[in-house]
């Protein structure tokens, strides 16, 4: 599952690249795709999304347990729901595109707006399929089979890679309005097909289980009532995550190229959270779930901390790299192709603000576990709608106060501020409810991770810019650069740990020696 994860985000992330690269990272036609690619997550997330992992896979679980069938008539009807469900939100969402794009893109001009309008059209279908494809996944996963949903995004990925790859294999066009009849059907059909293609594995994998796959019309024992009440709270912590990203991605588009330079940004923001973080937190979380079923305060206390401490030690040098090195990272990735320079050195400044973010988001989503794991999901949803306030309130901010380059690069450290905000918060609701959140060694690691982090940083800088000095500013220039710097600073990271007696450095230093000499890694301790 580590190594599909992995895999999938991998195959996403190269797949951004090919994108950027055939249609022209800056242009209006990159921006016009992205933001309509955007809107079926959007969807899709507030429609069933948010309630797939903390409302569905419960609800199959149960009936898996308790029916005599082992669960299939009902996983039958919850599919054939979700399904018909969806197939409503997606008419609904098709007609009402254009006020979908009017509503992410107050800086596009109405030429810029039609293409967005179009590829929206052809995108919208991507509701239904992602829905599907969750909800048949959850289906696989409590049948005990989670290889090919793990990997199925991967073939979504590569279809778009091969889609964007004979785009600029044929010379498409940049311009949003030269766009021919064929190129638009590549562009809107190819990358809605790559969704289908995942969808598509999952069913046939479910179908190889000996599951059933079929619809069905009598939804009678569906439980709509539970979903609500179950749901509920989940939609709100959902919606308030996608308020924040709509604000965003609207003081965005005020700038040429801004769309899809914040999303290409976000985009290398997720990756260490999804590869580090998300590692630590599955490694711990099944500690922390039997702490909190057996209401043993202090296990739920030490884990959380664990939990916390070692995800920022290993997650420090990234945010280091990205603050110091972003305007390197962007020319290495995406300064290929059609792409505008003025729009990678965007990207590259909109790296340095989300490393700003990547060490409190890591704080605050392992904190909010801590609340999911007592079966509480009321207060993460409160908490969460207190970050998206104060990150609307940052991007509103900047939008009334600030130039649009400049409102480009208050976004991320909006992000950053919500998130600390949240850290804060979350932190002090779990002393109130736990007693103790272990405050002075978490305090006492994040002073020594900060210290080191800034010698390493501070060493990067300097590398970087003697560096540069001697290669030129030149494309050529950046691997060098990142080779040169990234190592100098990974190394004086690393003695600083040492020096400042952080033993979570040494434990993950442990760990993952452990892991390559044994095969099998032991992050729990």
């Amino acid at each position: 599952m580590a190594v599909a994860t992995l895999g999938s985000r991998v195959a996403g992330f190269a797949r951004v690249l090919v994108l950027s690269a055939a249609l022209g990272l800056g242009s209006h036609l990159l921006d016009s795709y992205n933001l309509a690619n955007t809107l079926p997550n959007t969807v899709y997330e507030l429609a069933v999304g948010g309630a797939m992992a903390s409302v569905v896979v419960p609800l199959l679980t149960r009936a898996a347990l308790d029916e005599s069938d082992k669960g299939v008539a009902y996983a039958q009807r919850l599919l054939s729901m979700i399904t018909y469900g969806l197939v409503a939100v997606t008419v609904v969402a098709t007609l009402f595109a254009p006020f979908l794009v009017e509503l992410y893109t107050p800086g596009f001009t109405a030429d810029q707006r039609q293409p967005a309008v179009v590829f929206t059209r052809f995108f919208l279908p991507q509701i239904l399929f992602y829905g599907v494809s969750a909800a048949t996944g959850a289906v696989l996963n409590i049948r005990g089979r989670f290889a090919v949903p793990m990997w199925a995004p991967s073939a979504n990925s590569l279809i778009v890679i091969a889609v964007g790859s004979l785009y600029l294999l044929a010379s498409g066009t940049t311009g949003a309005h030269e766009l021919t009849t064929a190129q638009l059907l590549l562009l809107g059909v190819g990358t809605s097909a790559g969704v289908f293609a995942q969808m598509s594995l999952v069913l046939w994998a479910l179908a190889r289980s000996g599951f059933p796959v079929r619809l069905r019309f009598d939804l009678r024992g569906v439980g709509f009532r539970r979903i609500g009440r179950l749901g509920g709270w989940m939609l709100l912590s959902v919606a308030a995550a996608q308020l924040l990203f709509t604000v965003a991605t609207r003081s965005a588009s005020i700038s040429v190229g801004g769309i899809s330079a914040f999303q290409n940004a976000w985009a290398l923001f997720q990756l260490p959270f999804a590869v580090i973080t998300v590692s630590v937190m599955t490694a711990l979380l099944p500690r922390l779930s039997r702490s909190a079923a057996r209401m043993d305060h202090r296990g739920i206390t030490d884990d959380l901390s664990l939990a916390i401490r070692l995800a920022s030690v290993a997650i420090a040098p990234v945010a280091a790299a990205m603050v110091v090195l972003g305007p390197q990272i962007a020319t290495l990735l995406f300064a290929h192709g059609r792409s505008t320079a003025s729009t990678v050195g965007l990207v590259g400044v909109l790296m340095a603000g989300f490393g700003l973010a990547v060490v409190p988001f890591t704080g605050y989503s392992i904190m909010l576990r801590g609340f999911y794991a007592m079966q509480d999901t009321k207060t993460p949803a409160l908490i969460s709608s207190a970050v998206s306030l104060v990150g609307v309130a940052g991007c509103l901010t900047a939008v009334e106060l600030l130039t649009p380059r400049q409102i480009l690069i208050a976004v991320p450290i909006a992000y950053a501020a919500a998130y600390t905000t949240g850290l804060v918060i979350a932190g002090v609701v779990l002393r109130h409810r736990l007693g103790r959140i272990d405050g002075r060694r978490l305090v006492g690691t994040h002073a020594r991770v900060l210290v080191a982090a800034a010698a390493a940083a501070t060493v990067a800088a300097a590398s970087a810019r003697l560096v540069t000095a001697l290669a030129g500013p030149a494309w050529t220039a950046a691997p060098l650069v990142l080779v040169v710097a990234g190592l100098l600073g990974a190394v004086t990271y690393a003695i600083a740990a040492r020096l400042l007696g952080l033993g979570e450095f040494r434990r993950l230093v442990a760990t993952a020696t452990a892991g390559f000499r044994t095969g099998s890694p032991r992050p729990g301790g």
